[in-house]
């Protein structure tokens, strides 16, 4: 199993940094379009709704084996809200964000509280991609 870690500035051009640095990582790998979106998808989140923002950080942990692909973004605390899958109407701007996670993940888990929290998307890599409906 390899882990790898980097904290990334309360930037919004950091998703993109985090995006690519997913992709470079994975290099090749059958689920990297998913971890990059989902990774894109939590760091959005833990700027937005987080101290993560502005002058804070993220931190995301990749972890690969054979069989998962797991991605951990924890934020800087603070949150204004607990990380829920939301039904947003059709009109909304937000709130679909964690719902796309879950529909990409084979399992989505909620740790921490407001001193920072970190959720965590794991990715099966064979058998089954993809698995919890909005």
């Amino acid at each position: 199993m390899r882990t790898h870690q980097r904290t990334f500035p309360g930037d919004p051009q950091a998703l993109r940094i985090a995006r690519n640095w997913i992709h470079a990582t994975l290099n090749g790998h059958p689920r990297s379009d998913d971890a990059a979106l989902i990774v894109t998808e939590l760091g959005t989140n833990a700027l937005t709704y987080t101290a993560s923002g502005g002058a804070g950080a993220f931190h995301v942990t990749l972890t690969v084996s054979e069989l998962t692909t797991t991605i951990a973004v924890t934020d800087s605390g603070r949150a204004r809200t607990t990380p829920e899958i939301q039904q947003p109407p059709l009109n909304a701007t937000h709130g679909r964000g964690l719902g796309m996670v879950a529909a990409l993940a084979d399992s989505v888990t909620v740790q921490g509280d407001d001193s920072g929290r970190t959720v965590t998307a794991e990715l099966r890599t064979v058998g089954h991609q993809g698995g919890h409906p909005c």
